[in-house]
């Protein structure tokens, strides 16, 4: 098996990278989704968060309120600190059993927006850092996710430098570049992880699928 870490700064694309490597045949571990998955209604992780910051965290129907939520634990580093220790664990467990059930010679790819902010690169056989130049992060998250230029330019600054990232990278995907273009790039990718993944196993390397 061969643990990928793929990681870029927002806008980046590294959803669509995500996406483009699944179609190759990777399995994927998607941090976001687990987090918001181990604190759906009715499981203990969110029945640790309402115990921790009270109802006034909970949507009217029941779910989480994430803007809520949001804007008690990031201004307040003890508070988001409380939130981590919560969820942290549950979503490495979760990443841990998905993981635990993918074949031996997987490639499997996860997808963890903070890897470089929270220092997790050497819990991955590689890092793949997805790469854009700022202009192009702050043109997407204004144009297509319809954020005002402040917002988009705080959330940028809220994360780690494209240095940083960049200093974490044994492969670099680049994707100021048409779509026709990354898919290439991903494939080409694709056949390099196969091979390592074969490799580690000690057998010959397959050919990409998709």
């Amino acid at each position: 098996m061969l643990k990928v870490g793929l990681t870029g700064g927002i806008g980046a694309g590294k959803s669509e990278v995500s996406r483009l490597l699944v179609e190759c045949g990777a399995v994927l571990v998607d941090a976001d989704r687990i987090a918001r998955e181990v604190v759906a209604p009715g499981t203990p992780g969110l029945a640790a968060v309402v115990d921790a910051f009270g109802d006034e965290v909970l949507a009217p129907g029941g779910g989480l309120d994430r803007p809520r939520l949001g804007s008690i634990v990031f201004a307040d580093p003890e508070k988001l600190a409380v939130l981590n220790s919560i969820v942290h664990p549950l979503v490495g467990a979760r990443s841990h059993e998905l993981e635990s059930a993918a074949a031996e010679d997987a490639v499997v790819v996860h997808d963890v927006p903070l890897l470089a902010e929270n220092s997790l690169a050497p819990l991955y056989d590689l890092v793949i850092v997805v790469d854009t130049a700022p202009e192009t992060q702050l043109d997407r998250l204004v144009r297509l996710r319809g954020m005002t230029e402040e917002d988009a330019r705080a959330r940028m600054a809220a994360q780690a430098t494209r240095e940083k990232r960049l200093q974490i990278a044994d492969i670099v995907i680049d994707n100021d570049v048409p779509l026709p273009e990354l898919r290439g790039r991903v494939r080409e990718v694709w056949a390099e992880l196969v091979r390592r993944a074969h490799a580690a196993q000690g057998s010959p390397a397959g050919e990409p699928r998709g």
